[in-house]
């Protein structure tokens, strides 16, 4: 009777931890489509098995167990995701990018801020971040994720994974180790007020392809990269040259904001040749380092990005800049 009552109970509380296990899957793989349907798979199979729970350890920490195995059943057979600059050197801001890569070889952004905002820390959710963690072993990945993001104690991740807390303890800082390596210091991502200002001035330079003002407000070292294709460039020139060269099309573009990846986003539109109104181009994420843009990534998949983020599917010939949806 009363392992019953210990199962119903938990029963009632798994809903409950969906939010945060979409922030955990999507560390863990890189895609928030993916993390959706890895929380939903996680949720059935806890529901299906709550009646072995017995209560001798945290619901939290059991269902973070199911969560862990159906993320590592996913990237046994999955490609490491990744973003252009894991790829490849910087190119010509000049040149034609080649050919799209499939959507699955990317780091794709997640809508609005942390998906697991209580327990996240820092930049843990920045899209550099996500990339850098697809460099880790899974089972490192994991614990990094579990002990420097969600707070997990080392016997609670040595449990979760069946093996002690010196190994759990092990793999941790190796995991760190890695992860300094690749991760690039562009400082914080500085103030919100001071971050707001500067995408709103970003947007309306953009809108008004105002190269002067753009330069102005990136970094000597900004990189603009532009998935699908793995084409990335670095710096304001090459950055200038593609924008005023093969991505002209974008002249007259207005910008509506959001947020992804806890940083200031747009959905970009580009006008229709016949002046009718504006069409999706690009869901652009920028970040931030001080009173300087280090980094924009501009996704092309508008038709599964722009459902997602809440962006209306066409803009009316009048749309201003930075209208919201």
């Amino acid at each position: 009777m009363g392992d019953a009552r210990v199962a119903g109970t938990a029963a009632e509380g798994l809903e409950g931890y969906r939010r945060e296990l979409t922030g955990y899957c999507y560390r863990m793989l890189g895609s928030y489509a993916e993390a959706e349907d890895a929380v939903q798979e996680t949720l059935v199979r806890a529901w299906r098995s709550i009646d072995r729970f017995e209560g001798r350890s945290a619901l939290r920490s059991w269902v973070y167990r199911i969560a862990t195995n159906v993320c590592l059943d996913a990237l046994a057979s999955a490609k490491r995701r990744a973003l252009p600059m894991d790829l490849s050197g910087p190119s010509e801001g000049a040149a034609v990018p080649a050919p799209p890569q499939d959507a699955a070889a990317w780091v794709g952004p997640c809508p609005g801020g942390d998906p697991e905002a209580a327990a996240a820390t820092g930049d843990s959710v920045r899209l550099a971040f996500i990339a850098a963690l697809q460099h880790l072993p899974p089972r490192q990945r994991a614990t990094l994720i579990l002990r420097d993001v969600l707070g997990f104690s080392a016997r609670e991740v040595a449990d979760l994974h069946g093996s002690t807390v010196a190994s759990a303890n092990s793999a941790l800082q190796r995991a760190r180790t890695t992860l300094a390596a690749r991760r690039q210091v562009t400082g914080g991502p500085g103030d919100d007020s001071l971050r707001r200002v500067l995408a709103e001035r970003y947007a309306a330079a953009f809108s008004r392809y105002d190269m002067e003002e753009l330069n102005m407000l990136l970094h000597v070292d900004a990189t603009l990269c532009l998935p699908p294709y793995a084409k990335w460039m670095r710096g304001v020139p090459d950055i200038q040259a593609w924008l005023t060269g093969p991505a002209i099309g974008c002249l007259g573009s207005r910008l509506i904001p959001t947020t992804a990846n806890g940083s200031p986003a747009f959905g970009q539109y580009r006008p229709l040749p016949d002046g009718t109104g504006y069409v999706p181009w690009a869901l652009q994420v920028v970040e931030f380092s001080g009173d300087r843009i280090t980094g924009i990534t501009a996704f092309r998949d508008t038709e599964r990005l722009f459902p997602l983020f809440s962006l209306p599917d066409r803009l009316a010939a009048d749309a201003p800049t930075g209208a919201r949806a």
